[in-house]
């Protein structure tokens, strides 16, 4: 699937009181049970893990945010124990039909003392050709999708990152 353009890019931080050797996020990340995913977001719906025909972990998330639900089907790309990048192809269901979007999800900490780490949660979204054609079908023109969509992804990330990090700070404390 071909990538268009970018739809939004935003990053938000929050402090983790654990040493950085004691966090591993890909673990936290592929451990992260459905209540405790859940509890990160008011918009998180569903998650389970599995392993993709290429071996590599994937986790499928589904949340609703805008309004429109999502599938997503994040593949490992990095995975380190203070970084993890994962990346999907998403479905987004809207009041028009389904499009795909292209999401790509970093996750990293770094060590701010001997007992805290900041994390940052980033998440950057691109338009596909296909959803690109689908706008166009309908009218609608990408800039606009964009405006409308970028407050309420942007709003989504601020709110789950404190939380993402609060659920690491216990996965690392507690296993």
């Amino acid at each position: 699937m071909q990538l268009a353009e970018k739809i939004v890019d935003s990053s938000f931080s929050a402090i983790i009181n654990a040493p950085i050797e004691k966090i591993n996020i890909p673990e936290w990340a592929f451990n992260l049970s459905e209540p405790d995913y859940q509890a990160c977001s008011a918009a998180h719906v569903s998650a389970a893990k599995t392993i993709g025909a290429d071996g590599r972990r994937m986790s499928i998330n589904v949340e609703v945010i805008g309004g429109n639900p999502m599938v997503q089907h994040y593949q490992e790309e990095l995975s380190q124990p203070d970084h993890l990048v994962l990346t999907s192809f998403s479905d987004v269901f809207t009041p028009t039909g389904r499009v795909v979007i292209h999401v790509h999800w970093e996750l990293s900490v770094k060590a701010i003392s001997a007992t805290q780490c900041e994390f940052t949660n980033r998440v950057v979204t691109h338009a596909t050709e296909d959803m690109m054609r689908g706008l166009a079908r309908q009218g609608i023109p990408f800039e606009l999708f964009k405006t409308q969509r970028t407050p309420v992804s942007v709003d989504h990330n601020r709110l789950e990152t404190p939380l993402f990090a609060a659920s690491i700070e216990r996965y690392a404390l507690n296993g």
